[in-house]
């Protein structure tokens, strides 16, 4: 009889999962949430098992707090006609949602009481600029990042948690690459390590002649760029980063327009992302997006599967075949999302 572990529990079983526990006695799987739309999810910022926001295409944001029971559809009023791609969550009232495109098609929004109401907080009015990615290093201080304008990525800043952003200097910022930009493909091309204050982050770029890793120390005053080893191309580079702490982190990507076939689309870094090495094996085909579930185990989905890692993103195996876009966990449960309204949460077999 195949018995279901609780959200609870997960956090058990990744342990168990790096401490040599056998796969074949412990098998992760999707479990599928019926949320009632057909909205492309990419944007997607879990809390706990039982809050969740996920935002997307035609203005739609949804949250749960009930464990994926039911869905809430509190999208801003207004945005039918724009394409959300991130969300940040701090708890099941807070959140801070990024539209994208270009020009005045970029924008942030905050909401303090669970999507009832909601603030524009940011319009873009530069028409080179195209914000990708939002993250927040703590409640209050949050960066969000832009293609390049002028020759180097631009990235807004907030100090009261997303009601208000500036536009940071752009003298600690290398040049880009000619053709660089990121992916928003998943929320996760921008990314810190926690949620304590130390001021890190990193993003991922493609594009270019080089798929490249940007690092911050500073809360995005200065960065640092490092070459990851993944191939870049025009639809191809890293397209999701993530951190377990500030030193290990994972990159994946591979070529949106050939998502069957990425040979040497992952790497991973012990030093911060000064220096990456190849996955020893690579899930092998286009990933879009990344998590640590626990201890050395971390998630990668897309739209042709989705795969585990037991080793700290060396090696990796496919559990499963559906599409997703996004997949991130928070306090030891694992949610994903994608295409035609799909999302799932993480579970455990045996």
């Amino acid at each position: 009889m195949i018995r279901k572990l609780s959200m609870a529990a997960l956090g058990l079983a990744a342990i168990a999962a790096t401490s040599g526990f056998s796969s074949a006695a412990s098998a992760p799987s999707w479990e599928f949430s019926a949320t009632g739309v057909t909205a492309r999810f990419r944007g997607l910022a879990p809390v706990s098992d039982q809050v969740a926001w996920v935002a997307g295409s035609g203005g739609t944001i949804l949250r749960t707090v009930d464990g994926a029971h039911t869905w809430q559809r509190v999208d801003p009023p207004g945005t039918a006609d724009l394409q959300f791609r991130d969300i940040e969550a701090f708890d099941a009232n807070h959140a801070v949602a990024l539209t994208i495109g270009e020009g005045d098609q970029s924008r942030l929004y905050a909401t303090g009481d669970g999507g009832a109401t909601w603030t524009e907080t940011f319009r873009n009015d530069a028409p080179a600029a195209f914000y990708d990615c939002v993250t927040f290093l703590d409640r209050r201080h949050g960066l969000a990042l832009s293609d390049p304008v002028g020759g180097k990525f631009r990235v807004l800043a907030t100090d009261d948690g997303g009601r208000s952003w500036r536009v940071q200097p752009g003298d600690g910022m290398p040049d880009a690459l000619p053709g660089e930009f990121a992916f928003a493909a998943s929320g996760t091309c921008l990314v810190t390590a926690d949620h304590l204050g130390r001021g890190r982050a990193w993003f991922a770029t493609g594009g270019g002649e080089r798929a490249r890793t940007f690092a911050t120390t500073d809360g995005g005053r200065s960065w640092r760029v490092t070459d990851s080893g993944v191939p870049s191309g025009p639809s191809a580079g890293v397209y999701s980063l993530a951190f377990r702490d500030p030193w290990h982190g994972i990159a994946v990507g591979g070529d949106y327009a050939v998502p069957q076939t990425a040979p040497d689309a992952a790497a991973t870094t012990r030093d911060g992302g000064r220096s990456w090495t190849p996955a020893r094996t690579p899930p092998g085909e286009y990933r879009s997006g990344t998590a640590w579930l626990g201890g050395t185990t971390a998630l990668a989905v897309g739209p042709t599967g989705s795969d585990i890692s037991h080793d700290g993103g060396r090696t990796w195996r496919e559990f499963d075949g559906g599409s997703f876009d996004a997949v991130l966990c928070a306090k030891g449960a694992c949610w994903a999302s994608g295409e035609q309204g799909r999302v799932a949460r993480l579970t455990w077999r045996h």
